[in-house]
């Protein structure tokens, strides 16, 4: 084989994120999106086994499901979530460390989705993703409810400010109200925000405003 001779677009796409990991600190989520769109995203979905993909596409639909707008699933969060797993951001390439893991026997190494994995087939009682969509909600539930629950209260697994499912959550959450259906879908748009209103009626039916989410900083 020619190493001398490669696919030019890989290699300029593999240039690319390799400039983008190193200036991680400053990546926003329009930066994250951009990438996506421009298919910077696929050699790090590849990376991922498919049971992974299928467990992001599945939890990222339970979290914020389809409504009257189009939920996490629809509009593409989880190759959001894959890119910035892949840079690393909030120290997300780092092992989680066998104490995250209920009975702390994590194995050596293991990422951020082995752990999910984990702990989801755990309270499912086998495997997530064969389970029925009341016993997924039921285990994705419990997950959550342990890692933020109040210092000190008593859980099944570990959980609280070091769980990795709050950076799940938190990629998630930003990756859709950064989305494009999200920003202007799911909340309300302003294409010039800042101006004074001495009267805002709302009701309990009124949409937050996106653009308090376009200068979100992974910093």
């Amino acid at each position: 084989m020619d190493h001398g001779k490669r696919d030019a677009r890989g290699t300029g796409r593999r240039q690319f994120l390799m400039a983008m990991a190193a200036a991680g600190a400053a990546l926003t989520p329009a930066t994250l999106w951009a990438q996506v769109k421009a298919g910077a995203d696929m050699s790090a979905v590849k990376a991922l086994a498919p049971s992974q993909r299928a467990l992001l596409d599945r939890v990222a639909d339970l979290t914020i499901p389809d409504s009257d707008t189009p939920g996490a699933l629809a509009v593409g969060v989880p190759a959001f979530v894959t890119l910035a797993l892949a840079h690393g951001l909030h120290g997300a390439g780092a092992p989680v460390p066998a104490a995250r893991f209920t009975g702390g026997a994590g194995p050596a190494g293991a990422t951020v989705l082995d752990w999910l994995t984990f702990e989801l087939d755990l309270k499912a009682g086998g495997a997530f993703l064969a389970a029925a969509p009341a016993i997924q909600l039921q285990a994705l539930t419990a997950l959550d409810s342990a890692a933020y629950a109040p210092s000190g209260a008593p859980s099944g697994s570990p959980g609280g400010d070091a769980s990795p499912w709050r950076l799940l959550k938190g990629l998630i959450v930003t990756g859709y109200y950064t989305s494009e259906a999200g920003a202007s879908q799911e909340l309300q748009y302003d294409l010039v925000p800042g101006h004074w209103d001495p009267d805002v009626p709302v009701g309990p039916h009124a949409r937050a405003w996106s653009n308090d989410w376009t200068a979100v900083d992974f910093g």
